[in-house]
């Protein structure tokens, strides 16, 4: 049903992975975007992202729908969970393997999602509810978002080299 999508995801991650292994400590923690977060800090919210939708994937495929499962991203709490966790200070060769082998997992899995589940919903807020198929679609748009804010830091220091 995924296989596409999954292929990308997984394109995606194994091409970057050497060019984030071979950032240096100073490039990934020092920039930040819009939001305040720097590389290895998007990367952690990379992270949390594709666990909690692993998690939510899982749920709704054998859970009642509505499935009624916490949204971590909503009201600010995503930074919470990157504070929380401390990403800045989090080995960066650790950090970016944490990020690969969690999105790899993660296209696994949506490879292997029953076809029949996909109309499950899972309550994502109050009176907002998204289907197994429309989350997992929605899965490459935020991943590419979130690859996109890593190229423009990344961009941002090759205008400031001297």
């Amino acid at each position: 049903m995924f296989s596409t999508l999954a292929a990308e995801l997984e394109n995606d991650v194994l091409n970057r992975e050497t060019k984030l292994l071979d950032l240096s400590e100073e490039i990934m923690t020092i920039p930040q975007n819009s939001q305040n977060r720097n590389i290895k800090q998007i990367l952690g919210h990379m992270v949390d992202s594709a666990s909690n939708n692993t998690h939510r994937v899982i749920h709704m495929q054998y859970r009642e729908s509505p499935v009624e499962f916490p949204n971590y991203a909503t009201y600010g709490n995503n930074n919470r969970w990157i504070a929380i966790q401390n990403y800045q200070d989090e080995n960066r060769e650790n950090l970016v393997q944490l990020w690969k082998y969690t999105h790899l997992h993660f296209a696994h899995v949506i490879q292997n999602i029953n076809a029949e589940k996909l109309n499950s919903k899972w309550m994502a807020d109050k009176n907002k509810y998204v289907s197994l198929k429309e989350m997992v679609e929605d899965f490459l748009r935020h991943f590419v978002l979130h690859l996109n804010e890593i190229e423009e830091l990344l961009n941002q220091q090759e205008y400031e080299k001297p």
